[in-house]
């Protein structure tokens, strides 16, 4: 058999299973199928039509005017306030909506049966980009592809760079490097309850850049750069954590260039680089209950893992949560033992792409599965579950996306990671009692160098 064959077959291979060897850029005609109206598929990829029952409507563009009254730096008001509950899932009717239900949420169920509950309205798909990220991610289509093994990419600038994604490499990235704005300051508490409930909130202040969604960028000084984002995570509470600080550069191909990563610590006084600072080393304050990795559900280098794109449902999702989000509801309405408080969590049917990372032979890390679940509408993630090297459910998290109308950009207002073994969770992203993010802020790279980390350290 000529080589030339070899190559094939095991191009088709990789393509069944989901590998990075077949190629990443579409045809110009296929890319035709994106736009901002009268195409099959949205900017971003997504099916523009309505489902065969219309309980997924069609995209019209999503929130492209904020409601009366809003002005930036408000918490974001409810678009639609007339809304009414469709349905409730319990633990005593939630074999009839399985097939709607992630694995995650069955085993919330199970777990939680007397407490955990899912409050079902309608759909709205609410998720929009400023028109230079849709103009972006059209262009991506035709020029974007992954590097070699695919820890990276290039050929992308502004927003997920395969809108077309022809595998799990792909989708991934997708979620990754899905638009958020250009330079924001997020203001910000988590707590890890016990099982009866008790908690300590931990406050924090997080700058983020990210130069490869400038507006301003062109895809050369992007790969010339090959920085995807920095990232300053500053713990101002409680008192013995206040001032410890991590800073993280953020590259896009990292087979040219790592990620790097540098920590303060209050206590030594010292600015120290941080190489162990990715994938399962435990996550900041977390109290045990997440990685690093899987920060936003995932981020960094994706090597570990061989990725499959199964293809794409429909689940019901923690969507246009604005009820949570409200700066009227206080940190002790949410927080419950076992789960945040449902009565104030909205769940919508969407669609989504499925996702599955299984961990390479012979490569450690604390997660031998992983699967995600991708909005069509925006590629952010809205949910994923971990399982242990026995194979047995670990970990679910799950995301409560809302509009942030003044980027404007889908994104969470609340993450939960659920650790079923220890019967315990994590909520990250809390707001309420904060001032609402800020994406005005006009942040350079020198607010990002190992010099302003140890100056934001000084307590």
């Amino acid at each position: 058999m000529g080589k030339w064959v070899k190559k094939g077959i095991i191009c088709v291979i990789a393509l069944m299973m989901g590998g990075s060897l077949a190629w990443a850029k579409v045809s110009a005609d296929e890319a035709k199928k994106l736009g901002i109206t009268g195409t099959p598929l949205t900017p971003v990829g997504a099916e523009r039509a309505a489902n065969a029952d219309g309980s997924i409507p069609e995209w019209t563009g999503g929130v492209t005017k904020p409601p009366a009254g809003y002005k930036p730096g408000d918490f974001h008001p409810m678009p639609f306030p007339e809304d009414k509950p469709l349905f409730t899932i319990t633990a005593e009717n939630h074999e009839q909506y399985k097939d709607l239900l992630t694995e995650g949420m069955i085993a919330l169920f199970k777990t939680y049966p007397k407490t955990f509950k899912m409050i079902v309205y309608p759909t709205h798909r609410t998720a929009s980009n400023p028109e230079s990220a849709y103009k972006a991610s059209i262009e991506n289509a035709t020029q974007s592809e992954l590097v070699e093994g695919g820890n990276g990419f290039t050929g992308a600038r502004c927003t997920s760079p395969f809108p077309m994604p022809q595998n799990g490499l792909e989708a991934i990235w997708n979620h990754i490097t899905h638009y958020r704005g250009h330079s924001v300051g997020k203001y910000g508490a988590q707590a890890a309850p016990t099982r009866n409930g008790d908690y300590t909130i931990m406050k924090m202040v997080e700058t983020l850049l990210v130069p490869y969604a400038d507006p301003e960028a062109t895809r050369e000084s992007i790969e010339k750069k090959n920085m995807f984002g920095y990232f300053l995570q500053i713990i101002t509470s409680p008192a013995r954590l206040a001032g410890t600080a991590l800073l993280i550069h953020e590259s896009i191909n990292q087979v040219k260039e790592p990620r790097k990563a540098w920590t303060y610590n209050t206590g030594q006084r010292r600015v120290r680089r941080a190489p162990n600072v990715a994938y399962d080393y435990p996550g900041t304050a977390s109290d045990g209950l997440r990685t690093t990795d899987d920060w936003d559900f995932y981020n960094g280098a994706p090597d570990r893992y061989e990725w499959k794109l199964l293809g794409k449902k429909e689940k019901l999702v923690a969507y246009n949560c604005y009820k949570l989000h409200s700066n009227s509801v206080k940190y002790a309405d949410i927080l419950k033992p076992g789960h945040v408080n449902q009565d104030l969590v909205r769940y919508e049917r969407h669609r989504v792409w499925v996702v599955e990372a299984n961990l390479k032979e012979g490569i450690r890390h604390l997660y031998k599965k992983r699967v995600f679940y991708l909005d069509e509408d925006s590629w952010a993630c809205l949910a994923a579950e971990m399982y242990d090297t026995r194979d047995q459910l670990w970990r679910v998290v799950i995301a409560h996306a809302i509009n942030y109308y003044e980027v404007p950009t889908i994104w969470s207002t609340l993450d939960v990671y659920h650790d079923l073994q220890a019967g315990r969770y994590l909520a990250t992203l809390l707001d309420n009692e904060e001032k609402m993010y800020d994406f005005s802020l006009q942040l350079t790279q020198r607010n990002f160098t190992s010099g302003a980390l140890r100056r934001t350290g000084v307590r």
